[in-house]
């Protein structure tokens, strides 16, 4: 076996087990916390940065789909 190939099943197992414990709250909790620490830090463009992350994260529910408006 190629030394390219052990690399390539290393981190197809790495992925499988990392990816399978992600889930959007975790993804959505993290986003907050680094979006916190920028803010704490100063570093506006990080900040704006991570606020489009958190908006394009968060779950969108079409109201067609929803409850009825009254």
């Amino acid at each position: 076996m190629s030394d390219l190939s052990r690399l390539s099943l290393a981190l197809s197992k790495g992925r499988k087990s990392w990816a399978a414990s992600l889930t959007r709250e975790k993804i959505l909790e993290a986003l907050l916390r680094k979006r916190a620490e920028a803010h704490r830090q100063g570093m506006m463009e990080q900040e704006a940065m991570l606020r489009e992350q958190i908006a394009w994260s968060l779950p969108v529910q079409n109201p067609k789909d929803g409850e009825d408006e009254a």
